[in-house]
């Protein structure tokens, strides 16, 4: 898709990660995670550029090393949003994307679908990407966000619980199978003055309840539109993440 705006993706990757220390610079077949990361959005086709946002000189040595663009942020930032909003304040850009940095098999393809969903849409201000589930256990998995969205694909809310909740079904092995559900991908691409914006909101009582900074959008009477990807990612988030991930390169390479 040919375009003329600057779309530029910002990698936020922290050195203190609560569950897994020092999980953007663990090695996977020979490269750190946030190298994995950075070459993926590289292949994007509709990214005009792609650079790290951290709070750490260890990281920011390590991407320079692989020859990645990397900006400081102030290690007080603690959403991957507001770490963004803040390195995006010296950078020219129409259409900002914050990309998670603990997705080392992020698909690019999947990238270009939720930059597509604001080059198509002049109303929407921010999307993100979903999947269906297909697995019953990821319904009930609170490191899986799910997400409902009405009939224009604008999301109606996120939650680590299962939703929507099923009324009328008994919890037994099969009864996912009847409902549709999907699954939430830490994506997010924002035209700038919204991004903006944005990082102007103080937290809000949902997105502190459920850990999730999406909700902040929302609970401030903004909408976030959704783009339903066919394509899977799997975040890092524990030691059998990051096992699960190395297995997966190895079979990749």
């Amino acid at each position: 898709m040919a375009h003329s705006l600057k779309i530029v993706g910002i990698i936020p990757s922290r050195y203190a990660s609560t569950r897994l220390p020092a999980k953007s610079l663990a090695d996977i077949c020979g490269k750190p995670m946030v190298q994995h990361v950075y070459e993926r959005a590289k292949q994007s086709l509709l990214l005009t550029d792609v650079i790290v946002a951290t709070d750490d000189g260890r990281i920011e040595s390590a991407v320079k090393r692989f020859g990645g663009n990397v900006v400081m942020t102030p290690t007080t930032i603690r959403s991957g949003s507001d770490r963004i909003a803040y390195a995006a304040q010296s950078i020219s850009a129409d259409i900002i994307v914050n990309i998670q940095g603990d997705e080392p098999l992020i698909e690019p393809r999947m990238i270009d679908q939720t930059i597509s969903i604001l080059l198509d849409d002049a109303g929407a201000v921010v999307s993100t990407a979903v999947k269906r589930i297909v697995e019953g256990e990821d319904v009930f998995n609170p490191n899986i966000v799910k997400v409902v969205f009405d009939k224009n694909n604008y999301a109606l809310y996120f939650s680590r619980s299962p939703i929507p909740y099923v009324r009328d079904e008994k919890h037994g092995v099969n009864w996912v199978d009847n409902v549709t559900f999907y699954k939430h991908f830490g994506i997010y691409v924002y035209r700038t003055e919204f991004l903006k914006k944005f990082s102007s909101f103080e937290p809000t009582m949902l997105e502190r309840s459920e850990k999730l900074e999406q909700l902040r959008i929302l609970e401030n009477g903004f909408h976030i539109k959704v783009a339903v990807t066919e394509f899977d990612s799997v975040a890092v988030d524990t030691p059998e993440d990051l096992e699960r991930v190395r297995e997966k390169v190895k079979t990749l390479e």
